[in-house]
């Protein structure tokens, strides 16, 4: 009686303790993910934004969108003359998650002063801004630009931290990838050194880059320097953020990847290649043919292939038991980046996390399914196993399909985006580069069809060792002997070099390695989408100085340039589809000095025949888009009909965006923008 030998108890134990701990930080990784929105904007101020108050306030206090994290210098004041008034080390107000209040310092004179902040929105990605607001009345301010460095991160630090970040995406799919790949489609990789130096190279990346990326973290948040990347006090920081847990959480995770990739080369790696599976029509054929094979023989046939069946069930039910284990581990990794990413905050959270995961295990499945793919044409894989990745390949795509065009219209929330703003533009990057490496692969899908057609060469080839030399001299006149020399240089000079590759394999590997390398720039686009503000909120921030029905300014068109002291005049022409006499006109704004800090704003309103119009609300207000800073409304005073005067902050240099909303009747109105260069 044939009994199938079952994986020994204590590798059954080690599967079910693995299951167990990737489970648990599954558990706890995800457990805080909840509704918000994706990156974090200011909301409201006290004292507020461009305000007057009468006496000095005792703290400033800011409230987010969603919850921020802080840091010891997220929240600056400074006066007209740049110095520091605030008493440093800001806090939640009220213990609210959303907030941040710094005090001030007592008896501070009258004039303007400005609030320079930087915190990290929940989704991991640094915010800045700045705001002013005066004392008593507004005066001039000498803030520069640098000492308001908004949320921009240092150049070597933000290269580093990318970089970073783009190996952590490859490693992960080198390392699901290569593994599904010998778990699925070529057990006997396993015993394959190329293999386990392929599994333990993207074990190392993920491991080195994500200890970099925590590293990094704290000098990318606030700023600093590269040196700031060994500061313990930094470190803790992150590790208190929902980065820093999705961080730490990958570095346990990786503990036990570790643990599971001695499972798959140990248990796998021992059992090698299971033996030929007998074809079902050789015992008809022993039946049939009296002249060959007597009955007893058929029997003996049958009895050897129930032989192999068995031989082979011990490899089926281990590579069952670590397929689950993998699983949940690649389950879980995901986690790490998509519960600390876009999808934990936003519309549809519930919906986004798990597509999230989904769409980046398919990723890697396919991109690092190529990589093994790779290597296993390079060791005389068969065409069986180049034929099970393909439906792999081919069901990753799909999936990868489906949860990106979710994914992008989550991001995007309108076609315009597509196009106006750097997360559609990367997007469509990216879209590029899929479709190029699906070209590829169709190209792929042809070599593999002539290497299933060439019997020779569809089975798996065995390598090629290098004959022993044969201890003759490097010249001989024996042309037999001389003969025989030539044979085993040419041997000794190809073997580890052609092992297994026939011109169909040799082919089939290039397209491969094409494939590959459109992989690669997939993985850095999808590093830089990530560091994006998703499209939805990038339109939301330009239009954040609008009201609804403003439309942004057209791509590509400069802004006009102001002469610092000389007044600049800007014409917007408006139309609130009303019928009244006032519903169509210019509004002319005109700026004075034109430069940072406060400006003489005069507005006027004139109906199509030129005349003055009055109209029953108008509203003037500037944004700085790139700093995201702003709406800074502009209080006006009526000097007459269809004339209002007043005075603009404007703290920064930069492109500003002027938006005049004008209501003509109590149902009809529009916001109209411009654009206009400061400095």
């Amino acid at each position: 009686m044939l009994t199938a030998a079952l994986p020994n108890p204590t590798t059954r134990r080690r599967i079910v303790g693995l299951l167990g701990l990737l489970g648990a930080v599954l558990a706890l990784l995800l457990a805080g993910a909840g509704p918000a929105s994706a990156h974090a904007t200011l909301q409201s101020t006290d004292p507020a934004q461009n305000s007057v108050v009468a006496t000095a306030p005792q703290a400033v206090t800011l409230t987010f969108s969603e919850s921020v994290s802080l840091s010891g210098d997220s929240v600056r004041v400074l006066d007209p003359a740049g110095k520091a008034v605030d008493g440093g080390n800001p806090a939640h107000a009220d213990g609210k998650d959303n907030t941040a209040r710094v005090g001030l310092n007592s008896g501070l004179a009258n004039g303007t002063y400005t609030v320079a902040w930087r915190a990290v929105s929940e989704d991991s990605h640094p915010i800045g801004g700045a705001f002013t607001f005066s004392i008593g009345a507004p005066s001039d301010t000498s803030v520069s630009t640098t000492a308001l460095s908004g949320a921009e991160a240092d150049g070597v630090v933000a290269a580093l931290y990318g970089t970073g970040r783009t190996v952590a995406y490859g490693a992960f799919a080198l390392l699901v990838g290569a593994a599904a790949f010998v778990l699925a489609c070529w057990p006997a990789g396993a015993a394959q050194r190329a293999v386990q130096r392929l599994l333990m190279t993207g074990w190392v990346a993920l491991l080195v880059s994500t200890v970099a990326v925590l590293m990094l973290r704290g000098p990318y948040e606030r700023g600093s320097g590269v040196g700031q990347a060994f500061d313990l006090s930094l470190v803790r920081a992150t590790l208190d953020e929902r980065i820093g847990t999705a961080l730490a959480a990958r570095l346990l995770l990786l503990a036990a990847s570790g643990v599971f990739l001695s499972l798959l080369v140990g248990q796998l790696g021992q059992l090698g290649q299971p033996a030929p599976a007998a074809r079902p029509e050789e015992a008809d054929d022993a039946r049939a043919s009296g002249d060959a094979r007597t009955a007893e023989e058929a029997e003996e046939a049958e009895l050897r292939q129930l032989e192999r069946r068995a031989a082979e069930r011990p490899q089926h039910e281990t590579r069952l038991g670590l397929g689950v284990a993998g699983l949940v581990l690649a389950i879980a990794l995901s986690a790490t980046w998509v519960g600390a990413d876009h999808a934990s905050v936003g519309i549809q959270v519930w919906l986004a996390l798990p597509l999230g995961m989904l769409h980046l295990i398919a990723m890697a499945l396919w991109l690092g399914g190529l990589a093994a793919m790779a290597v296993g044409l390079r060791h005389g894989i068969g065409a069986a196993a180049a034929e099970r990745f393909s439906k792999v390949a081919f069901g990753s795509v799909a999936v990868l399909t489906a949860t990106g065009i979710y994914q992008s219209w989550r991001g995007l929330g309108s076609w315009s985006a597509l196009t106006d703003t750097e997360y559609g533009r990367l997007l469509l990057v990216k879209t590029g580069c899929v479709v190029a490496m699906l070209g590829v692969a169709w190209i792929s899908r042809a070599w593999l069809a002539r290497l299933r057609a060439a019997p020779a060469e569809a089975e798996a080839a065995r390598p090629v060792e290098a004959p022993e030399p044969v201890a003759v001299a490097a010249h001989s006149d024996d042309p037999v002997r001389q003969a025989q020399l030539d044979r085993q240089r040419a041997a000794r000079a190809s073997a580890g070099r052609d092992r297994g590759l026939t011109p169909t394999r040799a082919g089939l590997r290039r397209s491969v390695l094409i494939e590959s390398v459109a992989a690669v720039a997939v993985l850095v686009v999808t590093t830089m989408l990530t560091n994006s503000p998703p499209g939805r909120v990038a339109s939301e921030i330009a239009a954040a100085g609008t009201a609804n029905g403003a439309t942004a300014p057209a791509p590509g068109v400069p802004a006009p340039q102001t002469v610092p002291g000389q007044t600049m005049e800007l014409k917007l022409p408006y139309d609130t589809k009303g019928r009244t006499p006032n519903a169509k006109g210019t509004a002319t704004v005109t700026l004075n000095p034109a430069r940072t800090g406060p400006n003489e704003v005069h507005l006027s309103l004139d109906g199509v025949d030129g005349k003055p119009v009055e109209v029953p609300e108008v509203e003037l207000a500037f944004t700085l888009p790139d700093r995201d800073l702003g709406p800074l409304p502009v209080p006006l005073t009526a000097e007459g009909p269809g004339r209002w005067s007043g005075t603009a902050q404007l703290p920064l240099a930069g492109n500003w965006v002027v938006s005049v909303q004008v209501r003509s009747s109590e149902i009809d109105q529009t916001t109209e923008i411009k654009q206009l260069k400061i400095g």
